[in-house]
């Protein structure tokens, strides 16, 4: 394939909500190009785009796919998205570099949490939308409806471009409104349509919608507004040239209605895309950071210097590791070398790909606005901007959402921890939305992720590509331990052996400290009864308790100590006989000192749509949650809370399952409460069997 010029392009993400459709939509683009014979199965895994285990296994899209195709002459650079929110970082990254977006909504599910997701991050991004209604043929469509809420959601911009004549199980014809044609297409797949000019009621609504559209477009563009004021109406040349615009100017925001699973209207929707779709001209310039001196600098297509970035890593067995990057200016050439800003290494490009899923068509360059793939790129990362080494500039780097949900990997064989440490810095490499870190404190690998979903697919790419055993437990809840009174105790170590013996008296105070304080340490020692040189011994013996917790095996915090008296011996005193005695001497004051365990509290936000509140605030409540206020956004509402860490285990799940799938939410630690005496005791209870069993403490 020749290289495409950059006002040739046409670079769209296909994204929305889960299974509205994007797939099938992707697959019918393919086929009214030719590019494939007949239209594959998501059920049958026989699709183009979901070619990946995972994808196949759970039969839905958990990975963007890269796939191209030509249509009236401009080259379709098309990224197919997965709709779930557990892979909605997968989305943002493809909004990203996209130039326009393609917003598919069900007939029969209207527009839905991760409708407004995605929409958000396109206009964040500032790149238009089009809306495409989809499953038409469904059963109980509404395309009414559905186009009524989103001009509810977007405003009365969004216009739709064709009708459906007849919605339901027989859809194959639609009400063409830029031609005033009722299409009738085949539904064998193919995409196959006859024209012929609308007659009757549906002539009439034809006009009227033309008429409408006229005004919209007049509307967005002062010359062509005192034009349709001057001559009552616009010329078609006119009016079709203002029709570009007005689309950059998202003062228009068309919407087309789809069977894509028979390949209805989606030759039409590509004939938009084609004449009017954004180019990578329309946004001609992109800010950055020059890597040197790190000045606000931009990116012009028209630059002569090659900037790329990787907007996604993955995989494939017997292929090795493929890194996805648009050209934000000049152009690539196998065997050219390019500067990492990000890293500071030099990476050699070697072959050159466009894809079709796993379908790829070696290519020997590519220019400014185009979209491809490469291998072995060993140091660069999601996210990693290549350029020339004499112009070097670092793109923004994506902000991921926060994850959700956390789960502790828990090896299930001897000698495999290196393996896992490398497996898990590979997949986050690849996947910055999923984290992992070995926690210290709880002595536990914490893996975090957007959803159940996403953190099994995670743990299946684990144990698939890197051969190692484990299972996804609780992870361990990280309380502390504190106190509510004062006490002292004094404690005498001593030990004699037959040589050299250890002698050491301390005596503590303790008291309650402000919360957040930690463990304040102090000594008021008179006259010479231990010397000075041991008080660091007995910090330290404190220290080691305080780590280790007496309660629950928790870290202790909050506490005040006082070292105001003790003993010592001339011969047999030494450092490790006063860290033992102030170990001990501050175990036996804590327990004296009404001794409490607290819990970690989360500040959670969730987004539900209205039906589901009283359901979603009864849940929060259930789990001890204080809910702190509700806000309304659009159609969703916003509800905060305050909630025990201890009782978010899985919430996503459980939200999603409350909320048909429409629900989402986020979690932050906001602080550390005192923990009910009935739940503190079960927690305590759990942590002396634990050690009585030899495991490690429950936290």
């Amino acid at each position: 394939m020749a290289t495409s010029s950059a006002g040739d392009l046409r670079n769209f993400a296909i994204v929305g909500h889960a299974s509205s459709g994007k797939t099938a939509l992707s697959e019918a683009m393919l086929a009214c190009a030719g590019v494939i014979g007949r239209m594959g199965n998501i059920a049958q895994g026989s699709t183009v785009s979901d070619f990946h285990v995972s994808e196949k296994q759970h039969q839905i899209s958990t990975q963007t796919s890269l796939l191209h195709s030509t249509w009236m002459g401009k080259k379709l650079n098309i990224l197919d998205t997965p709709g779930y929110l557990d892979f909605i970082s997968e989305a943002l990254a493809a909004v990203r570099v996209a130039d326009f977006a393609v917003v598919v909504v069900h007939a029969q599910h209207g527009i839905g949490v991760g409708t407004e997701r995605v929409w958000n991050c396109a206009t964040d991004c500032g790149i238009p939308k089009v809306i495409v209604v989809n499953a038409v043929d469904k059963q109980n469509a509404h395309f009414d409806e559905v186009l009524a809420d989103a001009r509810a959601h977007y405003g009365p911009k969004v216009f739709p471009l064709n009708v459906p004549i007849n919605p339901g199980p027989n859809f194959n014809q639609v009400l063409d409104v830029l031609r005033n044609e009722v299409v009738t297409y085949e539904t064998d797949g193919h995409g196959k349509f006859r024209e012929e000019p609308a007659s009757g009621e549906w002539k009439d609504r034809a006009t009227q919608l033309h008429r409408e559209l006229i005004e919209l477009i007049a509307e967005s563009d002062d010359t062509l507004l005192n034009k349709f004021f001057e001559q009552g109406s616009l010329s078609e040349e006119e009016f079709r040239a203002g029709i570009h615009a007005a689309v950059q100017a998202q003062m228009f925001i068309p919407l087309f209605c789809t069977s894509a699973a028979s390949n209805v209207g989606v030759g039409r929707l590509l004939d938009f895309i084609a004449k009017y779709g954004s180019s990578p001209l329309d946004r001609d310039k992109v800010d950055a950071e020059d890597a040197r001196s790190g000045a606000q600098v931009q990116v012009k297509v028209g630059g002569t210097e090659p900037v790329l970035q990787v907007f996604k890593t993955m995989n494939e067995e017997h292929f090795g590791e493929l890194s996805f990057f648009r050209i934000y200016s000049g152009q690539i050439t196998t065997g050219g070398d390019l500067f990492n800003a990000n890293r500071k290494v030099t990476e050699r490009i070697g072959q050159i790909f466009l894809l079709n899923g796993h379908t790829r068509e070696t290519v020997s360059r590519l220019g400014a606005g185009d979209i491809g793939a490469t291998v072995k790129v060993k140091q660069t990362h999601t996210g990693d901007t290549l350029c020339a080494p004499n112009h070097p500039v670092k793109l923004p780097v994506p902000e991921y959402p926060r994850p959700n949900i956390h789960a502790a990997l828990q090896p299930k064989a001897r000698g495999e921890e290196d393996k896992v440490a490398a497996g898990l810095a590979t997949l986050h490499n690849e996947d910055p939305a999923f984290v992992f870190r070995a926690d210290p404190e709880l002595h536990q690998t914490i893996i975090s992720a957007q959803g159940e979903l996403h953190l099994e697919v995670i743990a299946e790419r684990l144990r698939r590509r890197f051969h190692v055993h484990f299972d996804l437990i609780e992870p361990r809840v990280p309380y502390r331990e504190t106190i509510h009174g004062r006490a002292e105790h004094r404690y005498r170590h001593k030990k004699q052996t037959g040589g050299a013996g250890q002698f050491a008296e301390v005596a503590l105070q303790l008291a309650p400290a402000p919360r957040n304080s930690g463990i304040a340490f102090s000594e008021s020692l008179s006259g010479q009864c231990v010397d000075r040189v041991f008080v660091p011994s007995v910090q330290r013996g404190i220290e080691i308790a305080c780590a280790e917790g007496i309660l629950a095996g928790c870290r202790v915090v909050d506490v005040e100590a006082n070292f105001y008296d003790g003993l010592m011996h001339p011969v047999d005193s030494k450092d490790i006989a006063f860290q033992v005695a102030g170990y001990w001497a501050f175990k036996e004051a804590f327990m004296k000192a009404r001794p409490c365990l607290l819990e970690p509290i989360n500040l959670v936000e969730v987004r539900i749509p209205e039906d589901c509140i009283g359901k979603v605030v009864g849940d929060l409540s259930s789990r001890r949650g204080r809910i702190l206020g509700t806000d309304v956004d659009g159609q969703f509402q916003i509800v905060r809370a305050d909630v025990p860490a201890m009782e978010l285990y899985r919430y996503a799940s459980v939200l999603r399952s409350l909320t048909g799938g429409r629900g989402v939410h986020s979690e932050h630690f906001s602080r550390y409460e005192e923990m009910p005496r009935e739940i503190e005791q079960r927690v305590i209870d759990e942590a002396k069997k634990a050690r009585a069993g030899n495991n490690s403490p429950a936290r």
